[in-house]
């Protein structure tokens, strides 16, 4: 028998996850500034990769103007590359991707994907599947803006249709093209869990 557990709310720490391209549509990196000043409004700390272009920076500056608190976590690596935000109100450096990524979940309590590419695409399933696992019991959610998320979230109805996200799991991500919607149905959602695996 499945039970299932609903996320505390208010959230106090978002993890925001993004594109760092400053070569993009400015309609992307207009919304990433507006979710920060949106999220630092509503007393949320914003949790994400630290850097300082492209939406990232978008998203600390955005928060930044508004007084809200921003973590970046970032690896040594791209810290040499010189592409750390130095006015953040905490940022952390380490030695790997995996351990940047670690540190990221626990320390937020939901999770957001605006848009980005490849690394932004992998760090929200990451956090999808440890939730599905019920590593962690925290909601994952894709703010869908300028549809830009439309393929993905075609693939991801085909992968339920064909049978390979249980129907429990379907719908898990949630989806909105609209910060406060989104924020409403992360802190209305609830983790499937399971006592078995079994088919």
């Amino acid at each position: 028998m499945s039970a299932t557990i609903t996320p505390r709310k208010p959230f106090r720490r978002v993890a925001v996850y993004c594109g760092s391209s400053n070569k993009v549509d400015p309609v992307y990196l207009e919304t990433a500034r507006a979710v920060g000043e949106e999220l630092a409004r509503r007393g949320v700390t914003i949790v994400y990769g630290g850097g300082r272009a492209g939406l990232m920076g978008q998203v600390a500056d955005g928060a930044l103007s508004q007084g809200g608190e921003v973590i970046g976590v970032i690896t040594e690596k791209l810290m040499g590359l010189e592409v750390g935000h130095m006015g953040l109100t905490e940022l952390f450096v380490t030695p790997s991707m995996a351990s940047r990524k670690a540190m990221m979940a626990q320390l937020a309590d939901a999770f957001i994907a605006l848009p980005g590419g490849w690394g932004t695409i992998e760090e929200l399933f990451e956090v999808a599947t440890l939730s599905q696992l019920n590593h962690h019991l925290k909601p994952v959610g894709i703010l869908n803006v300028n549809q830009y998320y439309n393929a993905l979230i075609a693939f991801l109805m085909h992968a339920e249709q064909e049978g390979f996200v249980r129907p429990s799991h379907a719908g898990m991500i949630k989806v909105a093209r609209e910060l406060p919607a989104l924020l409403s149905l992360l802190e209305a959602a609830e983790i499937p869990r399971f006592g078995s695996w079994a088919p």
